[in-house]
């Protein structure tokens, strides 16, 4: 196969599917799997026309794309705002596909993204965002990962733990980014955990209830985001907490702990506090240590600074936090917050205004913003 050829075609091809109405990106996409579907046919059977060869299935892959995105947006405005709590027997085929996505070629990491982008609809940056690595990698390995698949045949479908990184971080963009895929997220894993016993299926199902619990009460007029500490736990959905709860528990039961489980537990005592000052912080400190030691994930470690902030005072919080990167996402925000509780509102005010230049969504950048502004008021007055 004549690659510099191939490298010579796609800016042309994806030229033409712009013109013929697709945006750029998604032009980008459907070239490159009908580059990925090229490697793989070509050498036993070249073209005689590479370019009008590529500009047909490059066009047939857009077209299909576009389809299942309208399915899946037209799955989405069926699905209530609060899911039905009873699952139901029946498996529909996106459920099937996060496990063709997961397969056994593939390390579990580019599975992940490739499920993700091909079926979770996320885009390349929002995959990106999750896994705290540039875009340009993330893209890198979605390639990479299209090119591995690309002529292997997809009657060995992924393990459960592969499908279950992927729900999760899609219910994460879903809860707490642009597109809403929280409740479709919820939908599969119940079907997932009709399919399987596994732990960490009910410890996800768990988490994501618990969190879609308090959905109602994260946002005020708007779109202004909403503390934990600041929420009206009214507005909490008490039927979802029960539920999260009970399948937690039965969870739990099997003495079988996993992140999702510990993830799920903090959450639980969250939803079991009356007030914010009610919480028991202790507690959620040792969760997050099991989680820590399950994971050693930064994310939890950042999570558990302020825990320990809470149940320990902010001196230990900010001990714990100067053990973690300052690159890390919301690591600005926090210390923030921590330098606020112990009383230094120079710091704080300076920490929050620049935690907002680094905020990933408007909300976040605003909320920050009030924060700076509500403690440089305090200081002038």
């Amino acid at each position: 196969m004549d690659d510099a050829l191939l490298r010579t075609l796609t800016p042309t091809v994806i030229g033409i599917l712009v013109r013929r109405g697709a945006d750029f990106a998604a032009a980008e996409d459907a070239v490159q799997e009908a580059l990925v579907e090229a490697v793989g046919r070509w050498p036993d059977d070249p073209p005689r026309d590479p370019k009008g060869w590529l500009i047909t299935v490059a066009w047939r892959k857009f077209l299909d794309a576009a389809r299942a995105e309208d399915s899946r947006r037209h799955r989405e405005e069926r699905v209530e705002d609060e899911p039905v709590p009873e699952p139901g027997a029946a498996v529909d085929d996106t459920l099937q596909l996060y496990f063709l996505c997961a397969h056994p070629s593939l390390t579990p990491a580019s599975a992940v993204a490739l499920t993700l982008r091909a079926v979770g609809g996320l885009t390349t940056r929002q995959i990106a965002r999750a896994y705290l690595v540039p875009e340009a990698t993330m893209a890198q390995r979605i390639s990479r990962a299209k090119r591995t698949v690309s002529g292997v045949r997809f009657d060995q479908p992924g393990d459960v733990a592969t499908v279950l990184r992927v729900l999760y971080l899609v219910f994460n963009e879903g809860y707490s980014g642009d597109v809403d895929l929280a409740a479709e997220a919820i939908r599969l894993t119940r079907q997932l955990a009709v399919r399987s016993k596994h732990e960490e299926v009910a410890g996800l199902l768990a988490l994501m209830l618990l969190h879609h619990a308090r959905r109602a009460a994260r946002t005020g007029p708007g779109g202004r985001l909403v503390p934990l500490g600041e929420q009206d736990r009214g507005r909490w959905n008490t039927r979802l907490i029960a539920e999260g709860v009970d399948v937690l528990q039965a969870a739990l039961a099997r003495d079988r702990l996993g992140e999702f489980q510990a993830q799920a537990a903090i959450a639980a005592l969250h939803a079991d506090a009356q007030t914010a000052e009610e919480t028991d912080w202790v507690q959620i400190v040792e969760w997050y240590d099991e989680l820590v030691r399950l994971t050693d994930n930064p994310v939890a470690r950042l999570n558990r600074a302020v825990a320990v902030g809470e149940a320990d005072g902010p001196r230990a919080g900010l001990a714990a936090l100067a053990e973690l990167d300052p690159a890390l996402p919301r690591h600005t925000a926090v210390a923030a917050y921590l330098h606020e509780r112990d009383g230094d509102l120079v710091t704080a005010a300076r920490l929050y205004a620049e935690a907002a230049r680094l905020a990933f969504s408007l909300p976040e950048r605003e909320h920050l913003t009030r924060q700076a502004a509500r403690l440089n008021a305090r200081l002038r007055g």
